[in-house]
Parts: C-alpha cells; structure tokens; sequence
C-alpha cells in the first residue's frame, strides 16, 4: 500500500505496514481519538447501504465466505483497534484490498510483498492499496472502494473486474503516517494473472491459504523496537506483521476461524533474514 512520503504518490512507501498501528480486541480504546461517522463508509452509510446503493454485493458468495460476512456487517470499529480516525476529519484517506479468492488449498488471501530497496518497510508483506486520488469519489462513500480496487490493479495487475466487492470494515488510523485506512473487502470471482507490475515497489505478489493462516503453527507475536507487540503470521517464507497482521487476526477472529495459539511465542521482525 503505497503512501508514506508526501512526495511519493503510488510508490509503494506505506506506512499502513508499521507495526505501530495496534490492532486490539477493543478493551483499550483511546477516547482522545474517536471515531468520526461522517469520514467513515462503514458508519456513515452503513454496510447495508452500500450494498443498497449497488457499491456492494452478497449475492452467490460461497458459502464459507458467510463468517467473515456476518463480522463485517456486525463488527465495531473498537474491535479492531484503539487507533480511530480523528473525529475533525484529519488523515490522508487511503483504503486495501482485502481479497478473498479460492486456491487449490481452498480460501485464500492475496498479498504483495515490498521490494528491499524501499525506504521504508523494505521487504514487509501487505494487502495491496494506497492513498485515495480525487478521481475515487466522496472518501465518506464509494472512494475507498473505487481507489482499493485501482490500487489493487496498479500494483498486482488484477483485473478489477473480476473482482466483487462485499463488505467495508470500519476505517482505522494510523498515527505515525496519520493515514485513515478503510479495509475493503471482496471475492475473487473471476480470478486474473497477477504478480509483478513495478520491481521497484514490488517484490512478489503471492497468496496465502487461510489453513495456513489459522494453523497455530505459523502464529507468533512480534515486538517491534518502540515496544508495541502484536499478532504476526510466518506464511509463504514471509513474516505477515504490523497493520495487515492485525487485520488478519481480528478477522480471523471474530469470523470464527482462529484457533488457540501461543501468544508468548516472539519472533523478531528481522526473521527470516
């Protein structure tokens, strides 16, 4: 998801990947931050708005896909994290696609990892997604669902529009890049060849099976240098950290699909390396 610097449109430097965003079970909120409906899709309109206004769609979802639909409809934005949009509006609109497809192993998950020559997050994992441009639309409607999807083909080369999107997650801030991100959620419908656009943002676009992502054996927490810990993912020869972890679990979570796993298991950000 490219956004860090101010003069880097596109370019891959997000910092919606910092693990600095923390991604909590909504017990900790921070009240100095709340969330403001009138920036937010998912409460302004409400899910089934969007659905009403035709931005969204939940006809012939396969059935597995109905957990992670049900959470989407019923989910607070205090559940996914104590980090919430200013409620003056501040925060540079941005949006990732959560996409959803059918592998060989069964569900699965698209992601793209950065290229190590980045300055910033070189090398981390993420849900493809970026800043929204004017052309999007109203960032409080169907912006965030038009610039996930235009992201998405930017950077991985998807074609949009075998792509069907379902459901929108409350938006959620990340102070460090003072970002307000909207996960956008869709199915894989008519799968197209992705991988690579630019090397220079992009290392490799690869999806992940959701049995990997649940299986105990691939969960541990990172702790970052600042001290904030939270969930991460060891999956396709990657480490899964920071904002896209913390989605990831919470959806995995309040889906029904998490298994116990042992969160005393630290590795270090530098794993793999």
């Amino acid at each position: 998801m490219p956004m860090t610097h101010a003069s880097d449109t596109h370019t891959g430097e997000s910092d919606t990947h910092t693990g600095e965003t923390d991604m909590s079970d909504g017990h900790d909120q921070d009240p100095a931050r709340p969330q403001s409906p009138a920036t937010d899709p998912a409460r302004r309109n409400g899910h089934h708005a969007l659905t009403a206004e035709g931005l969204l769609s939940a006809e012939g979802l396969p059935a597995w896909l109905t957990p992670v639909l049900r959470a989407v409809e019923s989910v607070r934005p205090d559940q996914l994290s104590r980090f919430l949009p200013p409620a003056n509006g501040a925060g540079r609109q941005s949006a990732v696609l959560i996409l959803f497809g059918e592998g060989a192993q069964g569900p699965e998950l698209l992601l793209m990892e950065r290229a190590s020559s980045l300055r910033s997050h070189a090398g981390q994992p993420s849900f493809p997604g970026g800043a929204l441009d004017p052309e999007d639309g109203d960032p409080r409607v169907a912006g965030p669902l038009r610039a996930a999807l235009r992201e998405a083909e930017e950077e991985t080369g998807l074609d949009p529009s075998g792509v069907q999107l379902f459901g929108v997650l409350p938006s959620l801030f990340i102070p460090v890049s003072d970002f307000v991100v909207t996960p956008v959620l869709g199915w894989w419908r008519a799968p197209s060849p992705v991988g690579v656009v630019d090397p220079a943002e992009t290392a490799r676009v690869f999806t992940v099976p959701v049995s990997d992502l649940t299986d105990p054996a691939n969960r541990a927490t990172t702790v970052h240098p600042s001290g904030h810990s939270g969930p991460a993912f060891l999956v396709e020869s990657a480490l899964v950290w920071g904002f896209t972890a913390g989605l990831i679990d919470r959806l995995l979570h309040y889906a029904g699909w998490e298994r116990p796993w042992d969160r005393g298991r630290e590795v270090p950000l530098d794993w793999g390396s």
